[in-house]
């Protein structure tokens, strides 16, 4: 195997995205992707079964496109890495039993990988976070964190090595981000998904028609930074979703209008709001001084603006992939793979089984 310059094949199946991505070490190859979201919108929401089973239909043709794409044979591939968690439980296992199959078969190691230190690992690929010239090997600058906010999480993490050493300082106590805005954009009749509609009508809107609650952000949860309280860098969006909810019925019980365009705007701005200034708040008390904002919101233009803004001010340096790669993809997944054959992990073997809701602290599984 070459371990300087891996080719790994990654395989991405914990939502509604199959996805195959080849790199060779630091090198993106080919990012192939095959959503089957057009099949959920009249759900207004992912239906696990259905994921799993467009998985199955999209694996060989997406593997082979892959393959095609990259200008590679399988048994070139030096090493195989695959998504084994957090996820939903059925798409998870598409992925993961397709991957052993393809160990199996070509016997390569197989690398059970998390899928969000994977959102992290993109930052890797060349043109990524580091910035450190065409001549240089890219790497994450030293401090450096993450914020992953998506469907299903929202967390900030510090990195202390992308192999093996992954700290979560907060997250989402109930609701994620991207799962709050598909709630809210169905009370507003505005359909699935709900990220992108509700973005798009909020620049038509007045973010300060009406204040919104900022959840956790009181005193007797946020404490102080000698005396943390319990939720200071946490989130919680339930009880905004259920204060919009409460304002529609406000506007509909009067026989009044409901002002849409306001309401979308005064809902993205306090997600926004709240997520930022607790993000930046503890990057600077874990010395964080660059943060890689990653997952399918970070394609919300509000959150960019704003998480740019307070990151500049606050002297820390944002960084945002792709829009196609800060979404779910097998070339995450390929790219966290590579720096673990890079770094000489072990492999992870085929006994393993994959973990909807594995934590972000566990990088890849052992043998």
């Amino acid at each position: 195997m070459n371990r300087s310059e891996p080719l790994v094949l990654g395989i991405e199946s914990s939502c509604d995205e199959t996805g195959v991505g080849i790199v060779r070490g630091t090198k993106l190859l080919t990012n192939t992707v095959s959503s089957s979201m057009d099949e959920h919108v009249r759900f207004g929401g992912v239906i696990p079964e259905i994921a799993s089973r467009a998985h199955l239909d999209a694996f060989v043709p997406t593997l082979r496109q892959a393959l095609s794409d990259a200008h590679v044979e399988l048994d070139e591939i030096d090493a195989i890495a695959v998504t084994s968690g957090p996820g939903l439980a059925g798409a998870l296992m598409v992925g993961v039993c397709a991957a052993k199959a393809l160990a199996v078969a070509t016997g390569k190691p197989l690398y059970a990988i998390n899928h969000l230190v994977a959102h992290v690992g993109v930052g890797l690929l060349d043109g990524g976070v580091s910035g450190n010239g065409a001549e240089a090997a890219p790497r994450l600058p030293e401090n450096v964190g993450a914020l992953l906010v998506s469907g299903g999480h929202t967390e900030i993490l510090k990195i202390n090595s992308i192999t093996d050493d992954v700290q979560l300082l907060g997250s989402t106590i109930d609701d994620a981000a991207g799962e709050a805005y598909d709630k809210v954009a169905r009370i507003l009749g505005l359909g699935y998904p709900g990220g992108p509609a509700i973005d798009k009508l909020a620049r038509t809107g007045n973010a300060k028609a009406i204040r919104f609650p900022r959840g956790l952000s009181q005193p007797k949860y946020m404490g102080t930074a000698e005396e943390p309280g319990p939720h200071r860098y946490d989130w919680s969006f339930s009880g905004l979703k259920t204060a919009v909810a409460r304002c529609v019925e406000q506007f509909e019980a009067r026989g009044e209008a409901v002002p849409v365009a306001d309401i979308a705007a005064a809902f993205q701005e306090a997600v926004v709001d709240v997520i930022t200034s607790k993000a930046v708040l503890a990057c600077r008390e874990n010395g964080i001084t660059d943060v890689l904002l990653g997952g399918g919101v970070a394609a919300n233009s509000r959150l960019r603006e704003l998480t740019g803004q307070r990151c500049a001010s606050a002297g820390i340096r944002l960084h945002v992939p792709p829009l196609d790669l800060c979404t779910d993809n097998g070339a995450m997944v390929a790219a966290l793979g590579a720096q673990l054959v890079m770094a000489g992990i072990a492999p992870s073997g085929i006994r393993f089984a994959p973990d909807s809701s594995m934590p972000v602290t566990e990088v890849s599984l052992p043998v």
